[in-house]
């Protein structure tokens, strides 16, 4: 494969650095010549409001895809679950790589536990889905709007706004900020966001030019990082948040698993606006015999069938109750 001379667009704060800096050093393995291209979106931005009512995740993304349309990088690297289900047109994800831990994390100076706070702590996370899951385990509690990048919110932590955090396991263990993990919660008390530990990486398309070699170098190059096993799993999970509104007002959590040839997927939607506490869970599975016999490339079939399944869950939320937030 003939070498190629790529920029990565990416945010700056320090894990979309990291995860960044860990594309380029896997594609540089592969002979190619890489340069960063950080940016600051309004995402990273606007702190003082809740995404849900600026404008949602997709402000983490628009000022990367502005950059890859004009051809000022040619790739760009998410967290995943700051990914809109859909994408804008010209726009596709090429690679989702394979997962760190996507559990939540519990993060807390004082407290080894959500079990060990007293009632009526106060608890900090802006995640309309950790909202509705920590009302559910602990109804006494406080819970109260965290924003930032994760040096922030450990520094609004350590500054004693809050009892504890709850945080992305992955994002910390990148970092090397495990130590800071407390309890890493069960996905029976506390189930991901759709996509959660992933990475994504999206290019141009839909464009003449997507069809030029150049194009086809650019997945050629993708491909050894690419994981089948990830990429189908959180394209069930994000199957289910797209076919129920795919909004970051949603509070819903969808997370699937591998056991064998089976991907087992579970959901979730709790209603942030009830007096009391309530959630509805559902979960199904699909057998995909083969689907990841060859793991750096996606079984358009199998893709096809766990994004069915997706839809079927998300139509079981929607037949218990599930609906947009009327503030949406």
């Amino acid at each position: 494969m003939p070498s190629l001379y790529l920029t990565i667009a990416t945010r700056e704060s320090r894990l979309a650095l990291w995860q960044a800096e860990h594309v380029k050093d896997l594609l540089q393995q592969q002979g190619h010549h890489i340069e960063l291209l950080g940016m600051t979106t309004q995402g990273d931005q606007i702190l003082d409001v809740s995404l849900s009512k600026v404008g949602g995740k997709g402000l983490f993304v628009k000022e990367l895809e502005v950059a890859l349309a004009q051809g000022r990088a040619q790739l760009a690297v998410h967290s995943l679950k700051d990914v809109p289900m859909e994408l804008p047109p010209g726009f596709e994800l090429a690679c989702v790589m394979r997962r760190e831990d996507p559990r939540d994390a519990w993060v807390s100076s004082e407290f080894a536990s959500l079990n060990d706070l007293p009632e009526g702590a106060v608890v900090g996370t802006s995640s309309l889905r950790r909202t509705v899951l920590l009302r559910q385990l602990r109804p006494d509690l406080k819970i109260e709007a965290l924003r930032g990048n994760l040096d922030t919110r450990l520094r609004k932590l350590d500054s004693g706004q809050y009892a504890g955090i709850v945080l992305a396991a992955a994002g910390l263990k990148r970092l090397g900020l495990s130590d800071r993990i407390r309890t890493i919660f069960d996905t029976d008390q506390m189930l991901p966001a759709a996509g959660q530990g992933a990475l994504g990486i999206e290019i141009r398309s839909g464009s003449p030019e997507a069809q030029n070699p150049a194009q086809q170098g650019l997945l050629d190059a993708l491909s050894p990082l690419a994981d089948a096993s990830t990429w189908l799993a959180v394209t069930a999970e994000r199957a289910v948040s797209r076919a129920m509104g795919g909004s970051c007002s949603m509070p819903l959590a969808a997370h699937a698993v591998w056991e064998g040839d089976t991907l087992h997927l579970q959901a979730a939607w709790g209603d942030p606006q009830s007096a009391t506490p309530h959630l509805v869970r559902v979960q199904g599975e699909v057998r995909l015999p083969g689907a990841t016999r060859n793991p750096h490339q996606l079984d358009a079939k199998a893709a096809q069938a766990a994004n069915e399944l997706g839809e079927q869950l998300a139509s079981q939320l929607r037949a218990q109750g599930a609906h947009a937030p009327l503030s949406a």
